[in-house]
């Protein structure tokens, strides 16, 4: 099911009752009065299907599914502050970032990120399931508030200013935290629910992550997986922008960002793979000046594998193979090697089935001193669920015995 993320103010409310323990000394701090307060945090108690707080005479103190909301919520306010400070920094109201967030709403931040993400107010109206005056409506008060501009009228588009970018990211996360209280919250009631999206690279969809998924599922059925496939600068950015949750495949040498942490699970060799019957299994001390004049299917330039394909040659003083197509299509890469005298430089981990399965075997040329580190990225400051946390265990011991066969 789609959550609905909460009002705002309800959020602030939960989080000073649950700091004075007491309703009356929440009040003046939210500028509520108590009926008022109770009801928001009735609101909240009906839409998390459970009670927040146990109420005693000496106060109202948390239960175990206040103290999981409770870290959530605090962590959604965090992100919601630091992102006002980085969307303000250089106009005038820098100074009032803190100030500002209580006047947020929801429904502002929504439509900052359908707006931002779409570039257009039709489009997101349709997304957001609002009229486009409603939309104009919600960003012009945004404006206002933080007196910065945010969209600025392009020729075919709307273009999110920098403000706009910072704010609705930080939107973003800051949501995210609240759907992973949900989650947690329904999960100590024993009802899963929730999926974890995971960003998949070719070297992760071979054994591992397909064995991974499947053991998972046998123990929570109802927790749905999103494996996302794209090229890793689009998986970085949603990474990083909260839409996935975990990234899974080649890692990045120096890492191409601070807010993101790497976590090698394998390393396994590169090879020289043809098809299972090619004319160099023949050759007697293959040299390397003999590939330069085959065709070759590499990754485009910018991955690993690319790095090492043209270090390859130029550490040798050859020049690169002119011949190349470039994908990194695993159905393609089979294909064009079965119906041609052309080269990969591969992974055997990533083609151990057709190797197996005697479609594609490894010309006998040493690269034993090659390595790819294939692992896990996360945001660096992810705080995963009991749920998220098992399916990273399970992908690490998956890792730990490949490593050992």
């Amino acid at each position: 099911m789609q959550f609905a993320i909460p009002n705002l103010r309800h959020l602030r409310v939960f989080l000073e009752v649950a700091r004075h323990r007491s309703i009356s000394k929440a009040a003046p701090r939210v500028f509520l009065s108590q009926p008022a307060i109770t009801q928001a945090i009735g609101k909240l108690e009906t839409l998390l299907d459970t009670e927040l707080f146990e109420r005693h005479s000496n106060g109202m103190f948390m239960t175990s599914a206040g103290k999981v909301w409770n870290t959530r919520v605090l962590r959604c306010i965090d992100y919601l502050e630091r992102g006002l400070r980085s969307a303000l920094r250089g106009s005038p109201g820098q100074s009032r970032a803190t100030s500002l967030l209580p006047l947020l709403t929801t429904t502002q931040l929504r439509a900052l990120i359908a707006v931002t993400e779409n570039h257009s107010f039709s489009v997101a109206s349709r997304q957001f399931e609002l009229s486009q005056s409603s939309l104009h409506r919600a960003s012009r008060e945004l404006e206002e508030q933080l007196g910065v501009t945010l969209f600025e009228k392009a020729r075919s588009s709307i273009m999110p200013t920098r403000a706009a970018e910072q704010l609705s990211r930080a939107a973003k996360l800051a949501f995210g935290e609240i759907e992973q209280g949900y989650y947690e919250i329904s999960a100590l009631q024993s009802r899963e629910i929730g999926k974890i999206i995971i960003g998949s690279m070719p070297l992760a969809r071979t054994s591992i992550l397909p064995d991974v998924i499947n053991s998972f599922t046998l123990s929570h059925p109802d927790i749905g997986l999103d494996v996302v496939d794209a090229p890793y600068s689009d998986l970085l950015f949603h990474l990083r922008n909260g839409d996935l949750d975990v990234l899974i495949g080649a890692l990045r040498f120096p890492p191409p960002a601070d807010d993101i942490v790497q976590e090698e699970l394998i390393s396994p060799p590169l090879a020289i793979v043809g098809r299972k019957d090619h004319p160099l299994h023949q050759a007697d001390s293959l040299e390397l000046e003999q590939l330069v004049d085959y065709g070759w299917v590499v990754p485009r330039k910018g991955t690993p594998t690319r790095a090492f394909f043209d270090a390859l040659f130029a550490d040798r003083n050859l020049p690169t193979p002119r011949r190349l197509v470039e994908t990194s299509s695993q159905i393609l890469i089979r294909s064009l090697l079965n119906g041609s005298d052309r080269l990969t430089l591969i992974s055997t981990h990533q083609v151990e089935q057709e190797l197996r399965q005697n479609i594609l075997s490894v010309i006998p040329y040493d690269l034993s001193h090659t390595r790819r580190p294939i692992g896990i990225t996360i945001r660096r400051d992810w705080h995963p669920t009991p749920t998220q946390k098992y399916f990273l265990d399970l992908l690490k011991d998956a890792a730990s015995q490949y490593r050992g066969t």
